[in-house]
C-alpha cells in the first residue's frame, strides 16, 4: 500500500521541507519499507503495524505495549508469534531451560537425539500446517501413513489413508473401508457402535446436553449405548488411549465423544495423520523461535514464574516474578499477561502465588487431574521394519495403552541407521514410572515388542533413552468441564491458552486435537490481548471443516427438538 511521503512524515511526527517531494512510502513485510523517488530508494525499519495504525487515524504511543506469555508450548509460542506480528513487545517466559513444552528435544548418554514422545500431525491441524508454511519450514511432515492397532495377540486392525480413498457420506467411508482390515471383530460388534451415533450428534448442541454427558464416565456411555466388549477393547480402548490417555472408565463422556467425533463421525479422512520428519522442536520450534526473535520478541528459558503483582486496585496484573537460573528473582513488566502453560505447571505457579491462588478461576484450576506419560527410544544392532510406520498398542498393561513408532521409515535422521530405532510410548503409564530405566527397556522388548514382532527376539539393544514426564498431560474426568477455565479471567489483562482450556458448544472445533487445540487457543488469546490493548492486528484462525450437510442437519433437528421440549415442559408448568 502507497502513501504520499509528506502525510506519511507528518502523521508519524516528522517534518517534511525538501529531500523527496515526490517520493512516496511502500510498505514491506517484516517491518520495513522503502522510500523511493526518482533520485533512489532508502529502505527504513520501523514498527510496521504501530506506524499503519498511525496513519490510519489511530493513536500509538512511542512505546510498544508489553506482553508477557507464560509457557513454551504449542499454545505460549502461537501467543507469542501472534504478539509480535501485532507491533507488542513480546517476552516468553518458560521454566525449562530449552523450550517446547512436550516437544522439547533431549540427548542419551551416547549423544543419540530423542524428544518427549513423538506426536501424530491429523488432517484437520489446518492452522498448524498453515503456521509452517508461514514459517516456510521445507517439508517437515512425512506423507499420510497407514497404522496398525497391536494387542498382544498381534494385530487387531488396521486404518488406512482415508483420504487415497473415494470419499463417501461419514460415516459410511470409515465403515466400509475398514470391514476387511478388521482380522478378528464380527461385524455384529462394529455394528453395536450406531446408538452411540445419538450422543456424538447431540453431545455439544447445548451446554446442558453437554453438561450431561460431562457428568457421566465414558465407559457407562458404553455400556448405556450397548456397545460390545470386544469392539471397546479391540477398537474404542486403543482410539481413547491416543487421543486422550487414559481409560473410559476415567474420562468424561462429553470430553471423550469430542475425541471421537473426529475419528468416526466428523469426515472420512479425519483419522488420516502424518509426522514430523524429525523432532519437533529442531523442525518447527527452532525456526519459530528465530521468527519470533526476528520481530522483536524475547524468548527465556529457565524462567520459572512465581507470582504476578496486581494493581492497586486489584483488577489487572502490572508484573510478572519469575526466578532465573541462579535462582535470582526476575520482575517483568506487562501490560498483559497470558498464561500458556500445562495444569500441572500453572498448579505450582498458584500455590507459590497469592494473587493467583485467591481467584476462582485460578482455584478451580487446580481440581483438574493429569496423567503420567512415559517415552522410551531404543536402538537396536539390526534392521525389524515394522509393517506400518505408526501403531496403537492396547491391552498389554492393565490402564494404560500406548504407541509404536518406526523411526527409520519416520525420521529422516534415522534412515540411514543400520539398525532399527523404535519409539514407544505409554500413556497412564503409573505402573511402569517407578521401574529403573533397564527395567523398563526390557519390559517393553518382552512384553511389547516380541509380542508385536517375534524378530525382536535375536535384536539385541545398543542404546536407550526413558523419559518419564509425572503429570504431564490433563485428565479429562467427569465433571471436568466446570473447572476448565476460558480464555478471559478476572483481571482484565490477564488471559489463559492450553488444550485443557473449555471445549463445549460454541468453542473452536478444534477439541480433542491437542497440538491444534493448544496453537488456536493461544492464537485466541493473542486476539483477546489486543483487543484489550486497542491494537487493531487479529491472527487469522482457521477452523475445521463444516459438517456434512446430513450431520449439520441432524444437528439442527435435535437442537430444535430438545429447544421444544423445553417450551412444552415450561408451558405445562405455567
Amino acid at each position: 500500500m502507497d502513501y504520499p511521503l509528506s502525510h506519511c512524515l507528518s502523521t508519524l511526527g516528522f517534518s517534511c521541507t525538501g529531500g523527496f517531494p515526490a517520493a512516496t512510502l511502500v510498505f514491506r513485510p517484516k517491518r520495513s519499507f522503502l522510500l523511493s523517488s526518482q533520485r533512489g530508494h532508502l529502505l527504513i525499519t520501523l514498527n510496521l503495524p504501530r506506524c499503519l495504525n498511525r496513519l490510519h487515524g489511530q493513536s500509538v504511543e512511542l512505546e510498544p505495549k508489553k506482553v508477557v506469555v507464560v509457557g513454551g508450548g504449542w499454545a505460549g509460542f502461537g501467543a507469542a508469534h501472534a504478539l509480535t506480528k501485532a507491533g507488542c513487545s513480546v517476552t516468553l517466559l518458560d521454566a525449562a531451560a530449552s523450550v517446547g513444552g512436550l516437544s522439547t528435544g533431549f540427548r542419551t548418554a551416547q549423544g543419540r537425539p530423542v524428544e518427549a514422545g513423538v506426536k501424530g500431525f491429523w488432517w484437520q491441524y489446518h492452522n498448524i500446517f498453515q503456521l509452517v508454511k508461514e514459517l516456510s519450514i521445507p517439508s517437515p511432515f512425512t506423507d499420510w501413513t497407514k497404522s496398525s492397532f497391536y494387542s498382544p495377540e498381534g494385530i487387531d486392525v488396521e486404518a488406512p489413508i482415508f483420504s487415497s480413498l473415494p470419499r463417501l457420506p461419514t460415516p459410511l467411508g470409515s465403515f466400509l473401508y475398514t470391514t476387511p482390515l478388521f482380522r478378528k471383530l464380527p461385524i455384529f460388534d462394529r455394528l453395536t457402535a450406531l446408538p452411540l451415533v445419538q450422543a456424538l450428534i447431540e453431545f455439544d448442541t447445548d451446554m446442558e446436553i453437554y453438561n450431561h454427558y460431562d457428568q457421566m464416565t465414558a465407559r457407562e456411555l458404553f455400556r448405556k449405548a450397548g456397545v460390545s466388549k470386544q469392539l471397546y477393547h479391540e477398537f474404542l480402548e486403543p482410539v481413547l488411549f491416543i487421543t486422550l490417555f487414559a481409560p473410559a472408565e476415567q474420562l468424561s463422556a462429553a470430553a471423550t465423544l469430542g475425541a471421537l467425533y473426529y475419528y468416526v463421525l466428523a469426515h472420512q479422512p479425519d483419522f488420516d495423520v502424518c509426522w514430523c520428519k524429525g523432532s519437533i522442536v529442531d523442525v518447527i520450534f527452532k525456526p519459530w523461535v528465530k521468527s519470533i526473535e526476528h520481530l522483536g520478541g524475547r524468548v527465556l528459558g529457565g524462567r520459572r514464574v512465581q507470582d504476578v503483582i496486581m494493581s492497586s486496585d486489584a483488577t489487572s496484573v502490572t508484573s510478572v516474578i519469575a526466578a532465573n537460573p541462579l535462582g535470582e528473582m526476575e520482575i517483568f513488566e506487562a501490560d498483559a499477561v497470558i498464561f500458556a502453560v500445562g495444569v500441572e505447571a500453572l498448579k505450582k505457579i498458584i500455590v507459590s502465588s497469592n494473587a493467583l491462588s485467591g481467584r476462582q478461576e485460578f482455584a478451580a484450576a487446580t481440581n483438574i487431574g493429569t496423567i503420567d506419560v512415559l517415552a522410551s527410544r531404543i536402538w537396536f544392532d539390526c534392521r525389524v521394519p515394522l509393517r506400518n510406520p505408526s501403531n496403537v498398542l492396547s491391552g498389554f498393561e492393565a490402564g494404560s495403552g500406548g504407541t509404536l513408532f518406526d523411526l527409520n521409515a519416520l525420521q529422516t535422521e534415522f534412515a540411514q541407521e543400520t539398525g532399527s530405532v523404535v519409539e514407544v510410548d505409554i500413556f497412564h503409564a503409573n505402573s511402569l514410572i517407578p521401574l529403573k530405566d533397564k527395567a523398563i527397556v526390557q519390559r517393553i522388548l518382552e512384553k511389547y515388542l516380541q509380542r508385536c514382532d517375534a524378530r525382536y527376539k535375536n535384536a539385541k539393544v545398543v542404546d536407550y533413552s526413558v523419559l518419564r514426564f509425572k503429570n504431564a498431560v490433563t485428565l479429562f474426568g467427569p465433571n471436568c468441564h466446570q473447572y476448565m477455565p476460558t480464555t478471559s479471567t478476572s483481571f482484565h489483562n490477564v488471559f489463559m491458552a492450553g488444550d485443557w482450556l473449555q471445549q463445549g458448544p460454541g468453542s473452536h472445533g478444534a477439541r480433542g486435537l491437542s497440538q491444534e487445540k493448544a496453537y488456536v487457543t493461544g492464537l485466541q488469546a493473542a486476539n483477546a490481548v489486543s483487543e484489550k490493548l486497542g491494537i487493531s492486528f487479529r491472527a487469522k484462525i482457521l477452523n475445521v471443516e463444516p459438517d456434512e450437510i446430513h450431520i449439520a442437519a441432524a444437528k439442527y433437528v435435535r437442537k430444535y427438538l430438545w429447544n421444544e421440549s423445553h417450551r412444552w415442559n415450561r408451558q405445562l408448568f405455567l
